[in-house]
């Protein structure tokens, strides 16, 4: 018996590639893996420290609170406002969720109708169509490769197209700004833009923000929610994985509309009792605790950053330097284009012995790229690079036949 919503959900790409790497590390091989997004630094000791401390209380043992406890969502109010100077009611316009991806899922059940059509974004992150396809939207899909959202660039141009097109219109937009996978960035003029459009045709609008304080260039990127007016049609997703080295303890949030933050609060009434009381505890340690690991962590991934792209420009690899987020979004290496980046990655794992995420992955507009993690220290990266050219020196790109993933997108 098929199952209507599982026959929605295409082959997960990543999973040949995972199963290689598998199989190749169950041989004795050492696999460098620059492919999944997992933090490796460890959770700063305070934040440790306290959940010791919090668990060893047989009160935070019970059953907590779905909507996530009142000091943890007070403390990030107070974050939102010294970081970007937003007012937000804890009780009405926060909720604590499992991760900011349980979080977008189970908003989208929330909210969708089946055959509502939703703009996402394209490559993007699985969960930004996904979790609205499993609650039975309709997607289209908006081409966000690198450019489009510059000045002058065709963001506003698919956009306009995409919602006059579409019937019934548009219920809600999504946007992830720094991007997972390509490492775009936006300004707060591209928000308001955005804003003034969607408030115009009443279009809800999802902001996707976890990589807010990973960033090197010197400018942080802002929230959709420093726009005026922004609360009347905007929720926004956070997360602590990246910014506290915290991933596996699954704490996230949405902030904004009132609405929007009731609508998600009774569907996980429904389905959860929140994340473990003690968690939360630490969680409003590491908002309201010292802040110099946040800017160690970003120090970190900077420092490893530049050693990749240099690194990989002298073998002969041309990558643009990410000005944000975790990643690096890598074009295809000259003479490899024609394979398709699913090709390509598997190419890499067997004669390398490095691990990417291939670009298709994140969607059609993501073919012709892989995503690189910076999740290995510099001597691990620097080997990854030693392996990486000698890969590229001896590679016979002349025998490689277009794949089907690059047919079909060409």
């Amino acid at each position: 018996m098929d199952f209507h919503r599982i026959k929605r959900l295409p082959p997960y790409v990543f999973a040949e590639v995972n199963e290689m790497k598998a199989r190749a590390r169950a041989a004795g091989e050492d696999i460098i893996d620059l492919g999944m997004g997992n933090p490796d630094m460890p959770t700063p000791p305070h934040i440790v420290e306290k959940l010791v401390e919090a668990v060893q209380d047989p009160r935070t043992h019970r059953y907590s609170v779905s909507r996530g406890i009142p000091g943890l969502r007070k403390a990030y109010a107070n974050y939102y406002q010294r970081r970007f100077n937003v007012d937000l009611d804890p009780d009405k316009e926060i909720i604590v969720t499992l991760g900011s991806k349980e979080g977008f899922a189970n908003l989208a059940q929330a909210i969708t109708t089946p055959g509502d059509v939703i703009l996402a974004p394209n490559p993007s992150y699985p969960i930004h169509a996904y979790g609205f396809i499993i609650a039975g939207a309709v997607i289209r899909h908006l081409p966000v490769v690198p450019g489009t959202t510059d000045q002058g660039g065709d963001f506003f141009e698919n956009l306009d197209r995409a919602v006059k097109h579409s019937v019934p219109a548009p219920s809600a937009i999504v946007l992830n700004f720094p991007s997972n996978p390509t490492a775009q960035v936006v300004d707060l003029d591209f928000y308001k833009e955005v804003v003034d459009y969607c408030k115009a045709r009443n279009i809800y609008i999802l902001s996707d923000l976890a990589y807010s304080e990973i960033y090197f260039d010197g400018v942080p990127p802002p929230s959709i929610l420093q726009v005026p007016g922004a609360k009347d049609i905007a929720v926004e997703f956070t997360s602590l994985s990246k910014t506290y080295s915290m991933p596996g303890w699954r704490m996230g949030f949405a902030t904004g509309n009132a609405k929007l933050i009731h609508a998600l609060a009774r569907i996980k009434s429904y389905l959860d009792y929140g994340a473990f009381t003690p968690i939360q505890v630490a969680a409003t340690a590491a908002l309201n605790g010292p802040q110099e690991c946040v800017e160690e962590a970003r120090q970190v991934y900077k420092a490893r950053r530049d050693v990749l792209i240099s690194g990989l420009a002298g073998a002969g690899w041309d990558v643009p330097s990410p000005p944000a987020t975790m990643f690096a979004w890598a074009p295809l290496p000259k003479g490899f284009e024609a394979m398709g980046s699913l090709e390509f990655s598997k190419l890499l794992l067997d004669q390398a012995q490095v691990a990417v995420s291939p670009g298709i992955g994140f969607g059609e507009y993501g073919e012709g790229y892989v995503r690189i993690a910076l999740v290995e220290n510099e001597h691990r990266s620097r080997q990854a690079i030693r392996n990486i050219k000698r890969f590229l020196g001896k590679a016979d790109t002349s025998n490689f036949p277009p794949s089907d993933n690059q047919a079909k997108v060409s």
